[in-house]
């Protein structure tokens, strides 16, 4: 296993010791009271190709999935899903023309929400692709889409399918592999 950076403050360090480091935050914003969705401005640019959202420690109102939509587009997403209720029939859907990507996440009245979503050249003008997955009380899926558009995003916007959002915080984090 490598060794991750220990630093210290005051350290000057080189530029290899910050190339080494995987994962930048870009950008962190707090979900506030009630709302029914959250737009984040200024998280994609060219300083990365791939890029990681996360969203912890809210509550939302009502059980529902989480919702992604690139910028202010809201057509032409295409997304897909497998998963299934712990020991159960697996399950699968999807659609090639919704108005937002669906299933990237789970909210819970109970446990509220946790998500990890993988977005792909959101800043390239060229098609951006997304994978999440998600693990709950009642079973495990994994979502995979695209936005089959040419578009350069630095925005997005997260929803619940169905309720509203309290708290929490979103982090995005840039990468390039």
């Amino acid at each position: 296993m490598a060794t991750p950076p220990d630093f210290v403050a005051g350290q000057v360090l080189t530029a290899a010791q910050m190339n080494a480091i995987g994962l930048w935050l870009v950008k962190s914003q707090t979900i506030g009271s009630a709302v029914g969705s959250v737009t984040v401005t200024d998280a994609f640019s060219a300083d990365y190709d791939n890029y990681l959202i996360t969203i912890n420690d809210g509550a939302g109102s009502a059980s529902a999935d989480i919702t992604l939509k690139l910028g202010a587009v809201a057509t032409g997403y295409y997304w897909g899903i497998v998963g299934s209720a712990w020991g159960a029939t697996p399950v699968s859907g999807g659609s090639n023309s919704d108005t937002s990507l669906r299933y990237n996440g789970n909210i819970d009245t109970t446990n509220g929400y946790t998500t990890r979503i993988e977005v792909g050249s959101p800043f390239l003008s060229k098609q951006t692709s997304v994978r999440s997955s998600v693990v709950i009380a009642g079973g495990a899926y994994n979502s995979l889409g695209m936005l089959n558009a040419t578009t350069s995003f630095t925005s997005f916007i997260i929803a619940p399918s169905s309720g509203t959002l309290t708290g929490g915080t979103i982090r995005v984090y840039g990468y390039n592999i």
